[in-house]
């Protein structure tokens, strides 16, 4: 046999047809394309970052990196607690990096058998994750304005009986909010455990943490990728230790090593600054859709992120007009029957949204 008979006798066939998540090689243009905190980038340092850059140098150069991490992170947590509003009844558990803790949660629930739901467009990890652990994955389309189609995801849950439901608040790439009382009827009606991943929480100025009290298969998962740490990877996920305690089994042993832990801790101690850059990003979030507006052939989704999706005439030539000039976005056409000619847009910093507005006016 060759490699390829071998390949189809071996790797299960959903596995096959999955695709892998995909990853832009590095970009030394514009880079608007993931949702990541360009303030603190070298070129665009204030005193602030720097001051945060050398807080994470003298701390990485002290730290163990030698030593096997202690997989407790008690300081890491502390500070999470601290900065985050954690109530302390709540367990609390990190990854590296959501993917980490969204294939956690589904090796803990699906392995091997059961249903994940969750709404579409969005995050695709939901699915890959549910596929890598021999789960069954169910999707339930949007309306064709992304508002969710409650009754029927109700109709879906009440067929399916999943295990597991994933809601993200607000919703990537999308980037609209689901009605509170929208989600409680999901959570009501769910037979399992109901994942709220609030990734663009310092975004939204919502959250359903304080929530979590009310209903016993409710968990809030969130990451620090958005707001500065993207390259240290770290999400956590909380609520109820029962919870936690269980997922943790499939926990690896060692999953968040020593410098991420030393660097998200240091650079926690300047949450203030973070938060600053995320009211800074809002604004930004804000001129870019009414601009956007202003464009002929586009149509912009109002989002509570730190991105906005627009719909292009042709959106496949503006990905690559954009390109030419240097300024790398998302083109999410591909995704999902309803991304037709989408793209979606992060918020940088101002001189790099007038770079995009102004080029899109050349393009258009």
């Amino acid at each position: 046999m060759n490699t390829a008979e071998f390949i189809t006798k071996t790797i299960r066939p959903e596995v096959q047809a999955v695709k892998a998540y995909p990853v832009t090689p590095p970009w030394t243009g514009i880079k608007i394309e993931l949702m990541e905190d360009n303030h603190l980038d070298v070129a665009n340092n204030t005193a602030t970052s720097a001051a945060m850059r050398e807080a994470v140098a003298h701390a990485v150069a002290d730290a163990a990196f030698n030593r096997y991490p202690d997989p407790a992170a008690p300081a890491l947590k502390a500070k999470l607690r601290e900065k985050l509003d954690i109530a302390p009844e709540h367990g609390l558990l990190l990854g590296s990096g959501s993917d980490e803790v969204i294939a956690m949660v589904s090796q803990a629930a699906v392995a091997g058998g059961g249903t994940v739901l969750s709404l579409e467009p969005s995050f695709a990890v939901f699915r890959n994750a549910a596929v890598a652990c021999a789960g069954r994955y169910v999707g339930v389309s949007l309306n064709a304005d992304f508002s969710l189609n409650l009754d029927a995801t109700l109709a879906a849950i009440a067929r399916e009986q999943p295990k597991l439901i994933w809601l993200v608040y607000p919703n990537n790439p999308t980037g609209n909010s689901y009605g509170d009382e929208q989600i409680e009827a999901i959570v009501r009606a769910a037979p399992g455990l109901v994942i709220i991943d609030e990734a663009y929480e310092p975004f939204a100025g919502r959250s359903w943490a304080s929530r979590l009290n009310e209903f016993p298969n409710v968990l809030v998962m969130r990451t620090l990728s958005k707001i500065g740490l993207a390259g240290v990877r770290l999400g956590y996920l909380f609520g109820a230790p029962e919870w936690i305690n269980q997922i943790d089994k499939v926990r690896a042993p060692f999953n968040v090593s020593v410098l991420q832990q030393v660097a998200a801790t240091v650079i926690l101690d300047h949450y203030d600054e973070l938060k600053r850059h995320a009211a800074l990003m809002v604004a930004e979030r804000e001129r870019l859709f009414v601009e956007l507006q202003k464009l002929p052939g586009v149509t912009p989704f109002p989002s509570k992120a730190n991105f906005v999706l627009a719909r292009f005439a042709d959106s496949a030539a503006v990905f690559e007009a954009l390109k030419a000039r240097g300024i790398l976005v998302r083109n999410l056409s591909a995704m999902h029957p309803l991304m037709a000619n989408t793209l979606r847009i992060s918020v940088g910093i101002p001189a790099e949204m007038d770079a995009l507005i102004n080029a899109l006016k050349e393009i258009l």
